[in-house]
């Protein structure tokens, strides 16, 4: 049995430094009830700026929107850097493995990302999102193949697909073809319809779903910040809705709203056996006779220098 917990909490949005100290806290509570896996939010680390516009419009883009795409880039994080090695100090602290997300600064690029540290305080993983959502295209770069890895630890082998990833029917496939055991869900998606799209996950996959949402207020972000949800302090951005799911798409935790949370439960890694029984998607029940993907892993770069021979 593994003792998992996944965080519903939301950043002090453009103050890293709070936004860390409150990560150690969470992860504190977490570790105290047990969990050696701790799944929080995607942007937690760096931010979602939900309901603001950067001053963006087809053609054009404002001053006032380049000093917030300014103020929320000196608020990402470099990989490696100071405030990724907190993060791993935290994890080894609590002897805990912590899958968390950031919003990674790389050159001039901010990127959505997931890093996976192990309970030494190691970075084993560093997940990309391949496909930035709507707006998010605007602030976000596109991740590439070469970080779609699924990482074997004691616990068992956990992945992380971010948010609306999870609808891309390849990039799940991808995962299962690594026997993806503990699949980290991290999001913003507060809807209804998530749920079914994590249960659905957990149950094409036979693997438990470790869905992290963040709960933000309009109270968590500065006083000019201006969304279009609302501006009074209580006014919620995004409600939450994490819950874990397991591999014949039971229910382990249900999906809780409206309040901060660290939700835990205990997962037996035995069950994806007895679920794989009658459907492994990328085994037995895959049909490669018919059906193939083929993965670029190579890492993408704009700029490559050839040196001679």
């Amino acid at each position: 049995m593994v003792k998992v917990a996944v965080v519903q909490a939301g950043s002090v949005l453009f103050d890293t430094g709070a936004t860390l100290a409150r990560l150690e806290d969470l992860a504190g509570e977490a570790a105290a009830q047990g969990a050696k896996l701790i799944v929080f939010p995607e942007a937690f680390v760096g931010g979602y700026p939900k309901g603001v516009t950067f001053g963006a419009h087809v053609g054009s883009r404002s001053a006032e929107g380049r000093d917030l795409f300014r103020r929320y880039f000196e608020s990402a994080i470099a990989v490696p850097g100071p405030e990724a090695a907190a993060i791993g100090e935290t994890a080894a602290a609590l002897g805990a493995h912590i899958v968390t997300g950031v919003i990674e600064r790389d050159g001039g690029t901010l990127y959505c990302t997931i890093l996976h540290f192990d309970e030494k305080g190691m970075l084993i993983g560093r997940r990309r999102k391949l496909m930035p959502t709507a707006s998010e295209r605007l602030i976000w770069g596109m991740g590439d193949g070469s970080t779609l890895d699924v990482v074997d630890t004691p616990l068992g082998r956990i992945g992380s697909v971010i948010c609306w990833e999870n609808y891309m029917p390849m990039l799940r496939m991808a995962m299962y073809a690594q026997n993806i055991q503990l699949y980290c869900a991290p999001t913003v998606d507060d809807r209804d319809t998530w749920q079914t799209t994590m249960r659905h996950i957990a149950m094409e996959g036979r693997c438990f779903v470790l869905s992290a949402v963040q709960y933000l207020t309009r109270s968590d972000c500065p006083a000019d910040y201006r969304p279009v949800q609302g501006d009074t302090p209580d006014t919620v951005l995004i409600r939450g809705g994490s819950a874990i799911y397991g591999p014949l798409g039971e229910t382990i935790a249900e999906p809780l709203y409206g309040r901060e949370a660290v939700i835990t439960a205990e997962v037996d890694l035995g069950a994806i056996a007895r679920g794989k029984y009658d459907l492994d998607a990328a085994g037995h029940y895959s049909r490669p006779d018919i059906f193939t993907l083929t993965i670029d892993r190579r890492p993408k770069r704009g700029v490559q220098t050839a040196v001679p021979d």
